[in-house]
C-alpha cells in the first residue's frame, strides 16, 4: 500500500508557505520512493518546521524495512506507539500510487498490471499524515494508513491516511486518545484516480 508518492515541488512549496506561512523546500518527485527523501513537517517549540526524512525503518526484528503503519492500531504496537504520541508528522504531497490487475481480455485476472495515480480532485496537495523516528543515522519517516474511501476501495484495501489543513493544530498538539476521530478518511475526502499510461 502506497510505496510511491508524487511530488511535485510547485505549486506544493508555494501551497505550504500561503497556508501554514512556512518556508517549505521540496525537489519534484513523481516517482518518489522507500528510502528515498521526504521533506515533512514537525512541531518543535510550539510552531511549524520541515525535517527531511528518509521513508522507512528497519526494526531488528523486520527482514523489510517498514513504509507504513496502520491507523487502527498505531496507539497499540510497541514499534510506533512512542512515536504516535510524541513524534507525528505530516507529509505534503502531490498524490500517491497504487497498482491493480486488471483483467485480461478473456475476463480473467491474468492481464498486465495498471499504475494509478491518485490525486486531491481539486488538485491541491494532500497532507499525508507519518510518524518520526530518530535514528542515529538520521531521521525515518512511516506513513499512516487507513480503510479507504469509496471512491478509492476498487483498487486498495488500504489507503493513505490525510489530515485536513483545519486540523493541523489538533493532529500536533492533541493526545493519542484524542487523536481517534482523525484516524480514518472523510467519505467527503475527493480523490481523483487516473490510469498511469
Amino acid at each position: 500500500m502506497c510505496g510511491r508518492m508524487n511530488v511535485i515541488a510547485d505549486p506544493l512549496c508555494q501551497w505550504v508557505g500561503e497556508i501554514l506561512g512556512l518556508d517549505f523546500h521540496a525537489s519534484d518527485n513523481r516517482d518518489l520512493r522507500p528510502t528515498q527523501t521526504v521533506a515533512t513537517l514537525v512541531h518543535e517549540q510550539g510552531s511549524l518546521k520541515q525535517l527531511d526524512t528518509a521513508w522507512g525503518i528497519k526494526p531488528a526484528w523486520a527482514k523489510q524495512i517498514l513504509i507504513n503503519a496502520q491507523a487502527e492500531t498505531v496507539m497499540q504496537k510497541p514499534t510506533f506507539k512512542r512515536a504516535f504520541s510524541e513524534h507525528r508528522c505530516l507529509v505534503p504531497c502531490s498524490g500517491w500510487y497504487e497498482w491493480r490487475q486488471e483483467q485480461g481480455t478473456d475476463g480473467r485476472e491474468k492481464g498486465r498490471k495498471v499504475k494509478y495515480l491518485f490525486s486531491a480532485a481539486n488538485n491541491k496537495p494532500l497532507l499525508m499524515a507519518g510518524l518520526v523516528f530518530n535514528e542515529p543515522t538520521g531521521a525515518k519517516l512511516v506513513t499512516l494508513t487507513t480503510a479507504p474511501i469509496p471512491s478509492c476501495a476498487p483498487y486498495h484495501n488500504r489507503m493513505p491516511l490525510f489530515i485536513d489543513p483545519d486540523n493541523i493544530d489538533f493532529w500536533f498538539c492533541s493526545t493519542p486518545e484524542q487523536l481517534q476521530p482523525l484516524l480514518q478518511n472523510e467519505h467527503s475526502l475527493g480523490i481523483l484516480v487516473e490510469a498511469q499510461h
